[in-house]
């Protein structure tokens, strides 16, 4: 299949990388479409910040936030609701969300069940909550662990279309991260499309000592090339035209033929 370039437009003032920019429904609105204009298949729209650390916010807030511009942007490309509120996904739906996009892997039944009325579902590995993740990091055995996890969520998914992300830098080490995006194609015998968000992340940072603002676009690529080498499809990125001018650069390589 053709790989996918999601675009995320991040509604809050706090996360971690673009927290405060779009934090105005006009902005917002002025950024998807910038992202859309840059080559975007898809916008990936949040209003609650899920980096390590961040604090909750209420139901009302994180509506107030998405659903206008959910409505204004769904009539021009498909929209993933990035949420773990059964609240807020059923009200993105109604605003004309097609996908939904839970960072805790519908582990909370009501979601689980509300996934039958999205078109598209991302199962992400995760655990606990920002607050707890980045102390949940021992594992068995990382890629089996994970591996079970998506088995499980898979068997009780009533959505007709699964992706399924292994949670970059989510209840991961630096280390872990690099790990799974060496074994991406481990999860493909689960027989569902692979869907990587590792954009800008720290645990590029501090795989490369880094300096934490330093800027993370080249180790961003870097993750992406690797993942779509073992079979990744859809891309989570914040840098939508860079990003797709490599992946259709990696294509070119791909398809050239001698004669």
């Amino acid at each position: 299949m053709k790989p996918i370039i999601v675009g995320i437009l991040n509604i809050t003032p706090d996360s971690f990388y673009d927290g405060g920019k779009h934090n105005s429904i006009e902005k917002a609105i002025q950024h998807g479409i910038k992202l859309i204009q840059d080559g975007a298949d898809v916008l990936d729209i949040g209003g609650e910040s899920t980096r390590p650390g961040s604090s909750p916010v209420s139901i009302q807030e994180e509506c107030a936030r998405v659903l206008d511009v959910i409505q204004e942007l769904a009539t021009k490309i498909p929209i993933s609701i990035d949420t773990t509120k059964p609240q807020v996904a059923q009200a993105a739906l109604s605003a004309g969300a097609s996908i939904l996009n839970d960072v805790q892997g519908l582990q909370n039944p009501q979601l689980m069940e509300l996934s039958a009325d999205f078109e598209e579902v991302v199962i992400m590995h995760s655990r606990g909550s920002p607050q707890t993740m980045q102390s949940l990091t021992n594992y068995n055995e990382l890629c089996h662990d994970i591996y079970q996890f998506f088995e499980r969520q898979i068997l009780s998914c009533p959505c007709p279309k699964i992706w399924i992300d292994p949670g970059i830098g989510f209840a991961k080490t630096a280390k872990q991260s690099r790990i799974l995006l060496k074994n991406i194609q481990y999860f493909s015998a689960l027989g569902h499309p692979i869907y990587i968000g590792a954009s800008r992340k720290s645990f590029i940072a501090k795989s490369l000592g880094l300096d934490p603002q330093e800027d993370r676009l080249a180790g961003s690529l870097a993750a992406l090339a690797a993942s779509y080498q073992q079979g990744a499809r859809a891309f989570r990125v914040h840098d939508v035209a860079q990003s797709k001018q490599f992946m259709d650069m990696l294509i070119a390589i791909e398809e050239a033929h001698d004669h």
